[in-house]
């Protein structure tokens, strides 16, 4: 499944960023408010505008000074891209579908075309109206009294949220939500800003989603994703981030620039209480209100909150030429908040020099990178001081590598090693000189896929009673299932007309694929009439699970109740049970082309085989970093390692 794309790099200036030689060092030359004004002057009249109110003046220029590092992504092409997510938001196609519709009708989004247009160049209407709409919402809204400035500027006052196109949006939304808020406005709680964002969101999270991760990378695509309510994780962080600002609450967005277990970033929205503390929140999560950031359960390495300004403590610190960093730290508009979500299990990464190649250069910038596929992407930087790389505020419960950046490429610096969340322990992933044999059954860790889990705690029983009023237990699932096939061999003796299996509640007996076998000699299963709770005729009928297909399943529409099994004629003896959970196509496949990779310095090949099972086999040098790459479909792969005979995904 394509995912969130990866966090864009900030934009450059239209102006030339000089470089100042000064004690030795680089510093970066940042353009000023002046410098803006040279490069519009018509940038004058939205301070005229402004001179006969201090806050609203410092507002303007907040927001002039930092214009070069914000700017629109745009092409013709970029329609084609929006209608995906306006016709995906009916809720009467597929995501498949709604690709395929728009290829024909409008064609795809052609990135080579994008062109940026730096908002330095911005209307000064457009920022005036902006400035006005957001003074009005922090001004008469109860809880504004307790939204500070600085909190004011960065998380109520943009005029945008990444890089869309610019269109006027505060009035209509504000329109549409500000009476939602009507009935609590008057009592003495709405001064406090988390508690009325609480109350939207309450209202926000009702409405009906659409959420897709197929459509391919693009810009953000602006305000109408508060009517769209479609997309992935980066469109309903924009959709709170619209609609709370509008409204005059303080919103933000945090960012994961990889995450720690799957192949793309992530982000989410902060609300904020009247002493400015951050609470994370999402319309993706079922969550019903704010939480502690320390409760966010995903593997992280680092956390940053996007600004509208430009970090300049981050860039001055970084004393390098913008051309030399990597495209994520040229600009930072982010500030590091991976601490407030660590919590206790924030920790201090220390690579020693020795275990860095090649040596280190004088002043030279490495970088903390995570996982994407088999390439790398950066988190953090730092220098080597006192014979390590040391990298502060860092979660961990993921593999990293070490890299340095120049010419426009990563160059890896280390092998890969991860670090345990609850001690800080670093253990290296290096490959050894024995070889030893590793057993595949799937490309991408199984937790993440939403239904394979859904067999634990499911029953299979057998009964005489076509209605099961009197049913023994053949067989309890206790584990996820980690191959496509698993069998199991059942003790009883007693034989059995009626076989079934039973979700456990709240699973929608989700399977795909279940075998009963009579003597222990049989190589074909018993058959019978199919029989079980009917579903809905959404393609997922109790059927499919004897249909000798893994890759269709049972699917009940309820939560709980269902069941399918056999009506076999005449009572028999189960000796063992084969079955497949419902799955997203990530076990190892019979007749796919499947290519393993194991990490040593760069990505080498143990080669190429068919599958002819569900299950691989290759020689791989011991305690390396694995990958499986499928040759024929699919696109969920993610890094793993080879452990006490088992498969253990980062």
């Amino acid at each position: 499944m394509k995912t969130n794309e990866p966090m864009k790099p900030l934009f450059i200036p239209l102006m030339s960023l000089l470089l100042l030689c000064g004690c030795g060092r680089q510093k970066t030359f940042i353009p000023g408010v002046d410098d803006v004004l040279a490069e519009n002057p018509q940038l004058q009249r939205v301070l005229d505008h402004c001179k006969d109110d201090s806050l609203k003046y410092r507002a303007a220029l907040f927001l002039i000074e930092n214009l070069p590092y914000h700017a629109t992504n745009d092409a013709p092409s970029m329609d084609a891209q929006l209608k995906l997510y306006e016709l995906h938001s009916t809720g009467k196609y597929s995501p498949e579908e709604v690709i395929d519709s728009v290829s024909r009708a409008y064609g795809r989004l052609d990135v080579s075309s994008l062109r940026q247009t730096s908002d330095v160049g911005i209307s000064p209407e457009y920022l005036i109206e902006n400035i006005e709409w957001a003074f009005k919402v922090w001004r008469e809204q109860p809880w504004g009294k307790n939204v500070p400035f600085s909190l004011f500027c960065e998380y109520i006052l943009p005029y945008r949220v990444g890089d869309e196109r610019l269109v006027p949006w505060r009035k209509e939304i504000y329109e549409r939500y500000n009476p939602l808020l009507d009935s609590i406005r008057k009592l003495p709680e709405a001064e406090d800003p988390r508690f009325v964002s609480e109350a939207l969101f309450d209202s926000l999270r009702k409405a009906p989603i659409h959420f897709t991760g197929q459509f391919e990378p693009s810009p953000h695509i602006g305000p109408k994703t508060v009517e769209w309510r479609s997309g992935s994780c980066k469109e309903f962080t924009d959709l709170l981030l619209y609609v709370y600002r509008a409204v005059g609450l303080p919103c933000a967005k945090d960012i994961m620039l990889m995450r720690g277990n799957r192949n793309a970033p992530h982000s989410w929205n902060v609300m904020f209480d009247k002493e400015g503390r951050g609470y994370y929140f999402t319309l993706l999560d079922n969550m019903t209100d704010g939480a502690n950031p320390d409760a966010y359960w995903d593997p992280k390495g680092k956390v940053y909150r996007a600004t509208f300004s430009l970090n300049r403590r981050m860039t001055d610190s970084l004393r390098t030429a913008p051309e030399n960093l990597h495209p994520a730290f040229r600009y930072p508009c982010m500030e590091d908040v991976t601490a407030v979500y660590a919590g206790k299990q924030n920790h201090t990464v220390r690579i020693a020099e020795d275990r860095i190649y090649p040596p280190v250069q004088e002043d030279e910038l490495l970088y903390l990178c995570a996982s994407c596929r088999m390439d790398w992407t950066p988190l953090a930087w730092c220098r080597l001081s006192d014979g390590e790389a040391m990298f502060r505020d860092v979660e961990g419960q993921m593999v990293f590598r070490l890299a340095s950046y120049a010419d426009g490429k990563l160059q890896m610096r280390s092998d890969p090693f991860v670090l345990e969340r609850p001690t800080g322990e670093i253990r290296f992933l290096s490959p050894g000189e024995r070889e030893e044999p590793v057993t595949v059954f799937h490309k991408f860790p199984l937790y993440l896929d939403g239904v394979s889990g859904r067999m634990i705690g499911g029953v299979f029983e057998g009964s005489n009673d076509s209605r099961f009023r009197h049913a023994d237990t053949l067989f309890v699932v206790k584990d996820r299932p980690y191959r496509l096939f698993t069998k199991v061999q059942t003790d009883h003796r007693k034989p059995y007309r009626y076989v079934r299996y039973r979700g456990k509640a709240g699973s929608h007996c989700d399977v795909a694929e279940i075998a009963f076998y009579g003597a222990r000699s049989d190589s074909l299963p018993l058959r019978g009439k199919v029989i079980g709770t009917p579903g809905d005729n959404s393609g997922h009928e109790y059927t499919n699970a004897f249909d000798g297909d893994p890759y269709t399943s049972f699917d009940y529409p309820e939560a709980d109740g269902g069941w399918t099994g056999l009506d076999l004629g005449k009572p028999y003896i189960i000796r063992s049970i084969v079955y497949t959970p419902r799955n997203r196509d990530d076990y190892i496949r019979r007749g796919d082309r499947y290519e393993l990779f194991y990490c040593a310095g760069e990505w080498q090949s143990a080669g190429i085989k068919v599958a002819r099972s569900d299950s691989l086999v290759y020689h791989v040098p011991a305690g390396s970093l694995l990958y499986l790459r499928n040759h024929t479909r699919g696109q969920d792969e993610r890094i793993f390692e080879y452990r006490d005979g088992m498969q253990i995904f980062w």
